[in-house]
Order: C-alpha cells, then sequence, then structure tokens
C-alpha cells in the first residue's frame, strides 16, 4: 500500500563550482525520486556564509515536493543527490565549511522528529534568513510545526543579506 502523499520542504545551497548548476541538477533529480514530485522552485539567493564565515558566499534556494516517501527515505535521497554531485562530508563531523551542494530537509508534512541524524522541523530554520527568503518565495503560508508560518518567521529576522539574483527560478538558472 503506497503512502499518502504529503508536502515537504527543501533548503538548496552551495558554494564551491558551479553551483547554478548543480542546484537545477539537484532540482530535476528531487522531481525524479520515487512517489516525489517537484511543485516549486525558487529562484536563487545570494547569501552570506553561516558558522565558518571565512569562506565564500552561498547561493541558495528552496523547493516544495509532493511526495509519499517518509521523512528517513526523503533524507537518505537527499544525501544521495548530494553525493551524486560531489559532496564529501567532513569525516570529523564539522559542519559550515564550502560544499558542492547542500540538501536539507526543512518540513515534511506536519512531522516533528527527533531522532539521530534527523530532526524535523530542520533546527534553526526559523531563524535563518538564507532558508527564509527563498521558502517564503514559494510556500509564505508552510506552517513549520512548533514556529509558525514562514511569512510570520521571515518577518522576525534580518534577511538585508539575502539578495535575490536575477528573475527566474533555480530550475532555469
Amino acid at each position: 500500500m503506497t503512502a499518502p502523499a504529503v508536502i515537504a520542504a527543501v533548503g538548496l545551497g552551495g558554494n564551491v563550482g558551479d553551483v547554478r548548476h548543480a542546484l537545477a541538477s539537484a532540482l530535476a533529480a528531487l522531481d525524479a525520486l520515487p512517489g516525489t514530485r517537484l511543485l516549486r522552485a525558487s529562484r536563487c539567493y545570494r547569501t552570506p556564509a553561516w558558522g565558518m564565515q571565512a569562506q565564500p558566499d552561498f547561493i541558495n534556494a528552496a523547493a516544495t515536493l509532493q511526495t509519499t516517501l517518509a521523512p528517513r527515505a526523503l533524507l537518505d535521497a537527499l544525501l544521495a543527490i548530494e553525493r551524486d554531485h560531489g559532496r564529501e562530508r567532513a569525516a570529523d563531523g564539522s559542519r559550515w565549511g564550502p560544499r558542492t551542494l547542500d540538501l536539507d530537509l526543512l518540513v515534511h508534512a506536519t512531522a516533528v522528529v527527533h531522532v539521530p541524524g534527523l530532526v524535523l522541523p530542520h533546527p534553526q530554520m526559523h531563524l535563518r534568513a538564507f532558508v527564509l527568503v527563498p521558502l517564503a518565495e514559494i510556500a509564505p503560508d508552510l506552517d513549520v510545526p512548533g514556529h509558525g508560518t514562514v511569512r510570520a518567521l521571515l518577518a522576525e529576522v534580518d534577511a538585508s543579506g539575502v539578495v535575490a539574483l536575477e528573475p527566474g527560478h533555480a530550475a532555469s538558472a
């Protein structure tokens, strides 16, 4: 029996190599996942590096999906897409370094999950303009469980460093 389809949101980003090509390729890969359909993709945004700031700016985008994949299966698929695009995760577990492609499962319907390797909604997404600005472009009324709508969350953060690149969306970038 197939699971019912739900709406999931994914954050996309990178700052190494041809990031816009990687984002467009990742969107196509998301749309090709079993039981999954790409609904919307935001424009690309240039954003300052987060965490480790001594690195190039990032290009970020967001996408909404309709999927029958469970949260863990979808996350595993995102990690496989990252690897297919040359993403290498640091063996020491360090975070926020340069990357060819970063795919974050932000929201999976109303799921609230806190297990090793998977936290939903994505931790700190409600505080990060580089997540909220692109997501607000395509899903302003999306509810982030326990936090409120994307639109309301965006109103509470400083988004001055997030700059939209030319019109269009990541899929055509």
